[in-house]
């Protein structure tokens, strides 16, 4: 098609250029130093109770905060708090934000929620928007749904996130939340071992180099298990770059991270209640399953005066086996894309605006394959899912949006917010295979088809508009706001393309998001009341085509509390939510969608507590409490995971001014509980479960240079 041929070149001549740009790491003639104004925002020192210290941008495009304000639900962990978590998975970290809980699956794997159900699914990712110093981590329309994995979490200056719809400025995908991950600029040069049961060990390392004209950052690190349950080790390794530099009137920021995941994945255990069962818990029903995933990206974030200048590449690619489905067919997708972002800041008396633009272009491509014949399976499935190639596609995509966002002190201790983003994507499908729902071959499957259909190449696309208006009162030492917005998130590709039983074409619409919100903000107490309704959720219905006319509605309230006494610091994110089907209908897998029923997988109360005791500053030691309420797991709300507490431990002691000792207890009391429940209709055994580790003791040391 000419016009996916004349998209093509532009798309290589324009990655092409950026990518020269990106990977520009210059030398100039006036020193970047630590606390100056940064390409990507003010940095400052935190100096933590080992005597390491952490940057942490608290401005500019590559921070949540200066680009969303403080009206609004948005918390922070810092580089220091990310440290001592020492998490192995990012689950374990983001458990201390309210309203958010990720759910962990096999190995680095994972689903999430903010602010909402744990959605999963063909298109489940898009819900959210996963950023690294500002930068979506993916294209749209393209996005992973563990994406989480991609990004150093581990080593991060800070992990900043935001609760309901952020649209209005950071565009599609941010319809329930964001996440934001800031890459760390080390002042020092520090080493990390690790080592847990299973065989767990990780090796880290930070170090930075003055150059006196420019800084230059590396954190890297790289871990190693052989997984609690049978055949379900990974290894893992993540690389972050950072420059910092002038050149001429502009300062610059360049980051390079890297991830490469090559794990082994189990597979859900059978039967009531089975993460209880110790002759079923650590057992792997799967233990052909794996998945392999690399990731790169390359950023440079130039600042001069009001201008902003962000171009950004991204290179991602995956192959992993469908594990869970009949047949266990092959995916393999990767994506090449880039972009530039460009911003102005303008500031007259007492109101301050911001305008910002970004142009993306995308090229993404899957391809699925089955390698054998299903034979054990029911008649219609082995019929209907056959032997060979089931999808092989191209997508070439292009993203432009326009947004400005406004702050306003219009009275006394008065502020209105406002924002709004106009976003348009195209995509252009070319189909590789035979069109239709026929074999590879040509052949035609029994009971009316293949389960797998292959729409003719064509071209879509989706224009929307989000919007945010709010108001806030300053008090003394506090202050409270009402805010409104609305998010939205055009189709994935996959839900456009990736079709089944005979549906030629996808009509879909892009999900939208109304929110309301008011809420409190003082330096100890944060609490946060909401209330929201979906429209356009796009899902797979009873006849296995891909609709969005399902809708959902949504209250809560969120909670986080801080205070120090003493030696004794005492902390609570707290979250009580209702998530309801606001239709009538069936999904995929025979479920069935009752107006005012829950949303499975969304409990109502969520909770993380912490105790942590430092009288001085050669140690520290903390206790930590997970609460995950009861839920239902199917869509009937007929069946239920009864939640569960878990107690862990971490604790720190510096030995000498260079080497500092640590370790944890994870699951302190060895709680039996499942890290992730789920009910289908078409096993004997409908109640299946990821188990969660039992009790686990990881120690390491840390050597400053």
């Amino acid at each position: 098609m000419t016009s996916s041929i004349l998209r093509r070149a532009a798309a290589a001549a324009c990655l092409g250029a950026l990518a020269c740009l990106a990977a520009t790491f210059s030398v100039a003639a006036t020193p970047a130093t630590a606390g100056q104004p940064g390409a990507a925002g003010t940095l400052s020192a935190t100096q933590t109770s080992g005597g390491l210290v952490e940057e942490v941008i608290v401005s500019g495009d590559a921070s949540l905060a200066a680009r969303l304000g403080a009206t609004g639900s948005m918390d922070m962990l810092s580089g220091e708090e990310l440290t001592g978590i020492g998490a192995t998975h990012v689950n374990e970290a983001l458990a201390r934000i309210p309203g958010v809980w990720i759910t962990r699956g096999s190995g680095q794997e994972h689903l999430t929620a903010i602010r909402s159900p744990v959605y999963s699914g063909t298109g489940a990712c898009g819900e959210f928007l996963y950023l690294e110093d500002g930068v979506p981590i993916r294209p749209a329309g393209f996005c992973n749904i563990n994406n989480l994995f991609e990004v150093n979490t581990e080593q991060a200056a800070a992990i900043e996130v935001w609760r309901g719809p952020a649209s209005a400025v950071l565009g599609g995908n941010a319809l329930h939340g964001a996440v934001n991950v800031i890459t760390a600029v080390p002042e020092d040069t520090r080493f990390t071992l690790e080592a847990g049961p299973y065989d767990f060990y990780r090796v880290g390392a930070v170090a930075a180099v003055d150059l006196g004209s420019q800084q230059l950052g590396v954190a890297a690190q790289s871990v190693s298990t052989n997984g609690w349950r049978d055949a379900t080790g990974y290894d893992q390794q993540k690389l972050s770059l950072v420059q910092q530099t002038r050149i001429g009137a502009w300062e610059v920021r360049n980051t390079l991270n890297y991830s490469l995941l090559n794990q082994e994945t189990g597979g859900y255990v059978y039967g009531y209640k089975a993460y209880k069962d110790s002759r079923l818990r650590d057992t792997n029903p799967n233990p052909e399953a794996y998945r392999d995933a690399w990731s790169l990206r390359a950023a440079s974030h130039w600042r001069n005066g009001p201008w902003r200048l962000v171009p950004y590449v991204r290179r991602s690619d995956m192959r992993f086996l469908q594990h869970f489905l009949p047949g266990q067919p092959l995916e393999e997708n990767d994506q090449t894309s880039g972009g530039l972002m460009l911003g102005y800041d303008l500031e007259q008396g007492r109101l301050r605006t911001s305008f910002g633009s970004q142009i993306e272009l995308m090229q993404g491509s899957l391809y699925e394959y089955q390698a054998l014949p299903l034979t054990d399976s029911s008649a219609f499935n082995n019929a209907v899912r056959p032997q060979g190639a089931h999808y092989d596609y191209d997508v070439d995509s292009l993203l432009l949006a326009a947004y400005y966002d406004l702050n306003w002190d219009f009275a006394d201790k008065l502020s209105l917010v406002h924002s709004l983003r106009v976003e348009r994507i195209e995509y252009d499908y070319d189909n590789r295979m035979l069109d239709g729902n026929s074999r590879d071959d040509g052949t035609t499957c029994g009971f009316g088809g293949c389960l797998y259909n292959r729409p003719a190449d064509r071209e879509d696309d989706f224009s929307n508009v989000a919007g945010r208006l709010g108001i806030e009162r300053a008090l003394r030492d506090a202050a409270v706001y009402l805010v409104f917005g609305t998010g939205f998130r055009p189709p994935q590709a996959t839900e456009l393309y990736r079709l089944q039983r005979g549906q030629d074409i996808a009509e879909l619409d892009s999900e939208r998001v109304l929110s309301a919100e008011m809420g409190y903000r003082s330096p100890h107490l944060k609490l946060a009341a909401f209330a929201e309704r979906t429209e356009h959720f796009i899902f797979r219905d009873a006849a296995g085509l891909n609709v969005s006319d399902g809708k959902t509605k949504s209250i809560g309230v969120e909670l986080s509390y801080q205070r120090t006494l003493g030696a004794n610091t005492f902390e609570l994110a707290a979250s009580y939510a209702e998530h309801r089907y606001d239709f009538n209908g069936g999904a995929t897998g025979g479920e069935v969608i009752v107006k005012n029923n829950m949303v499975d997988t969304a409990p109502r109360w969520l909770g993380n507590a912490r105790w942590r005791y430092a009288p001085s500053a050669a140690w520290d030691s903390e206790f930590e409490l997970n609460f995950v309420g009861e839920h239902y797991i199917d869509a009937l709300n007929s069946a239920e995971y009864d939640g569960h507490y878990v107690v862990n431990w971490r604790g720190r002691y510096r030995l000498s001014e260079r080497t500092e000792l640590f370790a944890r207890v994870i699951n302190v009391l060895d709680e039996r509980y499942a890290d992730r429940a789920d009910y289908t209709i078409f096993d004997a055994d409908r109640y299946r479960y990821f188990p969660a580790m039992p009790r686990q003791i990881y120690a390491g040391v840390t050597f400053t240079l």
